[in-house]
């Protein structure tokens, strides 16, 4: 019983960090980063769906993004996308290529960035602790059912805090390499 409530756990969790990391990814450093297009999403044919459904996206450069289009007729669509998502980027028109010069950030602008990380780092850290109490009431009420014993609740807690702190631990390791990315200069 202990073991499913371990494994559930561990996925939620591990979900949790994955999704953290993936916000973080986007969020803009000094750096050229695919990922900070990532939230992007583009009207065209009639539908609403994510910038890399409708082009490539690759860094030839430190401080260049290059977008593909593929199909010349959504080019105005994504760029107007890439304007409308507040990313501070000025698209370049060449045909079918989109070209987005990543300008470099001022000290003022990278700690605003530094203060959104922490923001995002935090929010799935509460995450992380909502998934361990729902974890300690699960084995709570395993133990009241008389399932498992007072020393496997116990023991069960305990597990559950090792998997909290391994993944909060993991956590502030992307937040502490994100913040060191954008502070430098």
């Amino acid at each position: 019983m202990l073991e499913e409530i371990y494994k559930d756990t561990k996925e939620r969790m591990h979900k949790t960090v994955e999704a953290m990391s993936r916000e973080l990814g986007a969020v803009r450093t000094g750096k050229a980063s695919p990922a900070i297009l990532d939230n992007v999403k583009v009207e065209a044919y009639g539908s609403v769906m994510p910038l890399n459904q409708v082009a490539s996206v690759s860094a030839p450069e430190a401080r260049l993004l290059v977008v593909n289009a593929f199909d010349k007729t959504t080019v105005g669509d994504i760029v107007k996308a890439i304007q409308g998502a507040n990313l501070g980027l000025n698209p370049s028109v060449d045909g079918q290529i989109i070209r987005l010069a990543i300008p470099a950030l001022n000290e003022e602008r990278r700690k605003e960035l530094v203060k959104q990380c922490k923001n995002l780092a935090e929010d799935g850290k509460v995450a992380i602790r909502n998934i361990r109490r729902d974890a300690n009431e699960q084995i709570k009420e395993e133990q009241k059912a008389k399932n498992i014993s007072e020393d496997q609740e116990k023991d069960g807690h305990d597990e559950v805090q090792k998997f909290t702190d391994d993944h909060i631990n993991q956590i502030d390791a992307m937040m502490a390499k994100k913040e060191k990315e954008v502070m430098e200069v």
